[in-house]
């Protein structure tokens, strides 16, 4: 059992993937599978290149990226984190809204991000943030 896999899985969504390069670098396995079902796009299977172009276009599209994590649970060598990506536009720097809600189960190996399991969906005027994201086990 991996008793850092929690730790780890932390680190990555806590870091700074605007200003900060070598995210993808220092967490992801060069051998990552990331299978994504998003009410957008549907089914996407992104590799180690895919998910790290992803990234550079965050970088293009927004002034600031965070993420508030409600979520993180771990069993064994699995770690599961449901979160919602707020960000900052460089047109309007001073507000802050939230794009998405996201559950991920991610397998480690070597210490790294190796395959993973996600969902998303867009923000939506329903959503219930106060009552409904509350932070447990973080």
């Amino acid at each position: 059992m991996n008793t850092n896999a929690k730790e780890i899985v932390k680190s990555f969504y806590n870091s700074d993937f605007i200003k900060d390069t070598t995210v993808v670098e220092t967490f992801v396995h060069p051998e990552l599978t990331l299978i994504w079902n998003s009410t957008t796009d549907g089914l996407s299977i992104l590799n180690y290149d895919d998910l790290s172009d992803f990234f550079q276009e965050v970088r293009r599209s927004y002034a600031d990226m965070r993420i508030e994590v409600s979520h993180i649970l771990q069993d064994d060598n699995f770690v599961t984190i449901r979160y919602k990506y707020y960000i900052r536009t460089a047109e309007n720097p001073d507000e802050e809204l939230g794009i998405a809600h996201f559950i991920t189960i991610w397998e480690l190996k070597d210490n790294k991000l190796y395959k993973g399991y996600q969902i998303s969906q867009p923000v939506t005027d329903k959503d219930d943030t106060e009552k409904s994201y509350h932070r447990v086990k973080v």
